[in-house]
C-alpha cells in the first residue's frame, strides 16, 4: 500500500511541475483525481485481502486447537461426529447413552427321516421333530444399556409345535452390571446356565440343525436355565482367564437332571416329585473355569472345565452332579478376508452321577406297585465336530456324537432297557451357505445309531432369516 502512495506522490509532483498553462491544469486535475479514486479503490481491496487472511488463519488456529486439546476439567471431550445408521446396526430407540436395540430371527427348517419315532431321536426342543416342516426358533431380541451401572436383555421365543399350537418361552432376560470393581461383573435374572460351550448359546448361532445328543441327555432339551444370579471374575493374567459361579433354581422343565417333574413321565425307573425349595441345599450351583491362549497370530485355543450340582426329584436327599470339560481351537489365516477360510474345532465331555431314590409305585402300568431299588446312575459322552470356512460364504462341517451308560441299572433289569440311557451314536456332515449375515441355508444328514433300536437316516434343510444385528455372541 506504501508503493501505492508512492506512486501518487510523484504523480502529484510531475503535475505541478508542468507549465501553468490553464487548459493543462484544468487537464491535469482531473487525472490526478482519477489517479485518486484508482488508489483508493486498490486500498480497500488490500484491506478487504488482508481481513479474509486474518480470518482465515483465526479458523485454522481455532480448528487446529480443538483437535488437539485434552479433555476438559468435566471430563469430558469434544462430541464425536454422528454416525449415520447402516443394516447391519439394531433398531436403536432413544438416546446413544440409554437406547433399546431391536432384532428378529426366523430359524425354519424342512426334512424327514427313517425313524417312526422321531421325537425320541431328536433330543433337543429346537430339534426338528417331524416330517415336513418345523418352525423351529422364532426369536424377539431386546438389548441395551439400562444406565451407567446396567445394560439388560431379553430373548422372547416363539415356536410351533407339532399340533400347530404356539408356545411362548421366556428364554432369556437379565441384567449385567458394567462398572464393578476388580474385574467383577454380576448378571441376575432368567438365563442360560455358563456350563460348557453349546449350552450358553442360542439355536441360530449352532453350526448344526441340532444339539448334540449329549446335552439333550444330560441338560434337557431347552438347555440348562434358570432364574438366579451369576458372579464372574475376569483375572489379571496375561491371556484371557474368567471363573463364573451360578446360583439358580433347580426346579422345572430347563433342569432336566435335576428337580424336574419331566411331564408326569417315567424318567430313569421312577415317578419324580420336584418338591418345593426348603432351603440353600435345593438350590442349583454351576462353577465354569475358561481360559483362552493365543497360539499364533493365526490360531487361538479355548479351554473350559465345568459343573453342575443340585437335587434332584427321585428322593427327598438325592443329588445329581455333572462334569464337563471342553475345547476350541481356530485357525484364521492373516490374509483372509471377511473371514475366509476359517478351520474349527470344538469338543465338549460330559459326566453325569444321579442318585436314583428307592420308589414304590406302578411303574409297568399293571395295576401294582413295583418296588425300585436306590441307586447312583452314572453315564457319559462327548460330542467333537470341525468346520472348515473353504471359500466365502461356505462352510462344511462334520460332527460325531456318542452317549453311554457305565454299566446297566437295576430297574432296567427289571423293566428291560431304558432308550434315556441306551448307548447311541451319531454321525453328522452339514453344509451351510450364508448369502449375507442376515440369511443362511444349511443341509445336513444325520445317520444315527441306536442300543436295541438299529440304525435311522435323517435329512433336515434349514433356513434363516435376521431382521436387524443380533447382540454379539461370546467368541
Amino acid at each position: 500500500m506504501k508503493k501505492i502512495i508512492w506512486i501518487g506522490s510523484l504523480i502529484c509532483l510531475g503535475a505541478l511541475a508542468l507549465p501553468a498553462q490553464e487548459s493543462e491544469l484544468e487537464a491535469l486535475k482531473r487525472a490526478l483525481q482519477e489517479q485518486q479514486k484508482i488508489i483508493q479503490s486498490l486500498v480497500q481491496k488490500v484491506e478487504s485481502l488482508e481481513k479474509q487472511q486474518a480470518g482465515v488463519t483465526n479458523e485454522q488456529a481455532q480448528l487446529k486447537q480443538l483437535v488437539t486439546a485434552p479433555p476438559s476439567a468435566t471430563g469430558t471431550a469434544p462430541p464425536p461426529p454422528e454416525k449415520s445408521w447402516s443394516p447391519t446396526d439394531p433398531i436403536r430407540i432413544g438416546s446413544a447413552q440409554n437406547y433399546l436395540g431391536i432384532s428378529f430371527d426366523g430359524l425354519f427348517a424342512a426334512g424327514g427321516s427313517t425313524a417312526n419315532d422321531i421325537e425320541a431321536l431328536q433330543t433337543g426342543g429346537h430339534d426338528p421333530k417331524q416330517r415336513g416342516f418345523t418352525i423351529q426358533n422364532l426369536e424377539t431380541t431386546f438389548e441395551g444399556k439400562v444406565d451407567p451401572y446396567f445394560r439388560g436383555q431379553a430373548n422372547i421365543v416363539l415356536q410351533l409345535d407339532a399340533g400347530g399350537e404356539t408356545i411362548i418361552e421366556a428364554e432369556e432376560a437379565y441384567l449385567e452390571t458394567v462398572a464393578l470393581p476388580w474385574n467383577l461383573q454380576l448378571k441376575a435374572g432368567q438365563y442360560f446356565t455358563e456350563f460348557g460351550r453349546l449350552n450358553p448359546t442360542h439355536p441360530h448361532s449352532w453350526d448344526f440343525v441340532d444339539q448334540p445328543l449329549i446335552n439333550g441327555r444330560f441338560l434337557g432339551g431347552d438347555g440348562l436355565r434358570n432364574p438366579g444370579a451369576r458372579l464372574s471374575w475376569l483375572a489379571p493374567t496375561p491371556f484371557y482367564s474368567e471363573l463364573f459361579f451360578s446360583v439358580q433354581n433347580s426346579q422345572g422343565e430347563t433342569a432336566h437332571s435335576f428337580r424336574s417333574d419331566h411331564g408326569n413321565e417315567l424318567f430313569l425307573g421312577r415317578f419324580d416329585d420336584p418338591g418345593q425349595v426348603d432351603g440353600f441345599s435345593d438350590m442349583l450351583y454351576t462353577p465354569r473355569y475358561v481360559a483362552s491362549f493365543d497360539l499364533s497370530d493365526a490360531q487361538t485355543l479355548v479351554l473350559g472345565g465345568s459343573a453342575a450340582f443340585g437335587p434332584n426329584s427321585s428322593g427327598q436327599n438325592d443329588t445329581t452332579q455333572i462334569y464337563g470339560v471342553d475345547a476350541f481351537w481356530k485357525w484364521k489365516p492373516a490374509h483372509q478376508h471377511g473371514g475366509f477360510p476359517f478351520v474349527t474345532w470344538q469338543t465338549e465331555a460330559m459326566l453325569r452321577h444321579y442318585q436314583a431314590g428307592r420308589y414304590v409305585g406302578d411303574v409297568n402300568g399293571d395295576g401294582t406297585d413295583d418296588v425300585v431299588p436306590g441307586e447312583t446312575l452314572t453315564d457319559w459322552g462327548l460330542y467333537s465336530q470341525v468346520s472348515y470356512g473353504f471359500h466365502k460364504g461356505w462352510v462344511g462341517s462334520l460332527r460325531g456324537d456318542f452317549v453311554t451308560p457305565t454299566d446297566k441299572a437295576k430297574y432296567e433289569q427289571q423293566f428291560g432297557t431304558d432308550p434315556d440311557r441306551a448307548e447311541r451314536w451319531r454321525i453328522s456332515p452339514a453344509l451351510t451357505w450364508f448369502p449375507t449375515e442376515f440369511s443362511k441355508v444349511r443341509l445336513q444328514y444325520n445317520y444315527d445309531q441306536r442300543d436295541h433300536i438299529g440304525a435311522d437316516h435323517s435329512i433336515w434343510l434349514q433356513m434363516e432369516f435376521l431382521l436387524g444385528a443380533h447382540a454379539a455372541h461370546k467368541f
